[in-house]
């Protein structure tokens, strides 16, 4: 018995679902890469990413994805045998670094919780003992997918001032920009990274790098800048130097359009949005751990992100749940990777997302629990409705 005909639903914590106008915006011939329509694509796209990052920075559009963007960030403003500092809240940042070493970068990791977000004391007090300056750069996340944290970029901008260091802050940004607030100058990030394809809403293959004034500074004296990546080169007078080569065009397209909706929703709307939706499942998802087969991974609710929710599944196999919501519902959830993998599920509600999506799948995923007799709170569906009801009302 299959109940899946018609939509499915993709919510996992990216790549997120393409609105139809983006996909659209991709259905038309190559064109000239030198003059004309294109060159006005860009220029507008580098515009609004200025936006939308919140920096009067430079900002560098890269065909890649977020790994690309990375290696981009560091290769163009370290050099080898450089130390950087890695604040650990769960996969991503630790991946961050794990590139960095490969560079040649030398890599120390301050060691955190995958059920907490980073620590600002912590780096005070590391920063502080770095009395020679040794470390060039921290790198952190600001919503870790693998985890569900959001870390205060504010606050741990403010841990690395008290500390009286100089270190470059870098921040990646892949699953949050779009759909929790970041300002990268209001906030003294001196670069920030990245992609396309979760709350901005564009297929997979757009990176995405905005650089302060700190960091253009520092690369000019980085030793690890590579032909592909380097900033100087993409500052060129020629349009295909901005992409290194031929422009990834019907990608750019896609990305306008992309542009076109988030900014005509406004940033401080999609913010609310994304906030609401993710009040829903957690209001949800709180009443079902009462029957103790699953509990939140992230433990204060205060940084539990607005991007994707990540629950630990100690009384019940994960993949049975994930296996009837996708052949018996249509609805395609994420299972829980690295340290934690196949230990629970991750809901993504980021992007192209609205409250019949979310609230679809949290009763595909109820339907679940009662048909495979998983034990669980009842009402958790109700409990996400009244929590929309009483925002909106």
């Amino acid at each position: 018995m299959t109940l899946a005909k018609g939509r499915e639903f993709l919510m996992i914590p990216g790549p997120t679902n393409v609105p139809d106008e983006v996909l659209r915006a991709m259905h038309r011939p190559a064109i000239d890469i030198y003059d004309g329509a294109l060159l006005d694509v860009t220029d507008t796209c580098l515009a609004d990413l200025k936006t939308v990052f919140g920096t009067e920075g430079m900002p560098f559009i890269y065909a890649a994805n977020g790994h690309g963007a990375w290696e981009a960030a560091l290769s163009n403003t370290l050099s080898r045998g450089d130390t950087v500092l890695v604040l650990d809240s769960g996969r991503f940042a630790r991946g961050w670094g794990e590139m960095a070493a490969k560079l040649g970068l030398e890599v120390e990791v301050l060691a955190g919780d995958w059920r907490r977000s980073v620590d600002p004391q912590a780096v005070t007090a590391r920063l502080a003992a770095d009395t020679a300056g040794t470390i060039k750069a921290v790198l952190v996340v600001q919503v870790d997918t693998a985890s569900g944290v959001i870390n205060d970029i504010p606050a741990l901008r403010r841990a690395i001032d008290a500390a009286g260091h100089t270190a470059l802050f870098m921040v990646d940004t892949i699953a949050s920009l779009g759909c929790v607030p970041f300002e990268m100058d209001a906030w003294g990030v001196d670069l920030t990274v990245t992609g396309a394809q979760k709350g901005l809403m564009t297929p997979p293959g757009l990176a995405f790098v905005a650089a302060g004034t700190r960091a253009m500074a520092a690369h000019e004296s980085a030793d690890l800048v590579t032909f592909y990546w380097d900033w100087t080169f993409r500052q060129g007078s020629e349009h295909y130097q901005k992409y290194c080569g031929t422009p990834p065009e019907h990608l750019l397209y896609a990305f306008r359009q992309a542009l076109d909706i988030l900014l005509g929703e406004g940033l401080e709307a999609a913010h609310r949005r994304h906030a609401l939706l993710a009040g829903a499942v957690r209001a949800c998802l709180a009443v079902w751990a009462e029957g103790g087969a699953m509990e939140f991974n992230i433990l204060d609710p205060r940084e539990r992100s607005d991007s994707v929710t990540v629950m630990l599944t100690p009384g019940f196999d994960p993949k049975a749940l994930k296996t009837f919501c996708q052949q018996t519902c249509g609805v395609t959830i994420g299972g829980t990777i690295g340290e934690i993998g196949g230990q629970g599920i991750r809901i993504g509600h980021m992007g192209h997302v609205n409250a019949p999506m979310v609230l679809g799948t949290l009763g595909a995923m109820e339907l679940g629990l009662a048909a495979l007799k998983i034990p669980h709170g009842r009402g958790g569906l109700q409990a996400a409705i009244d929590h929309l009801a009483a925002a909106l009302g």
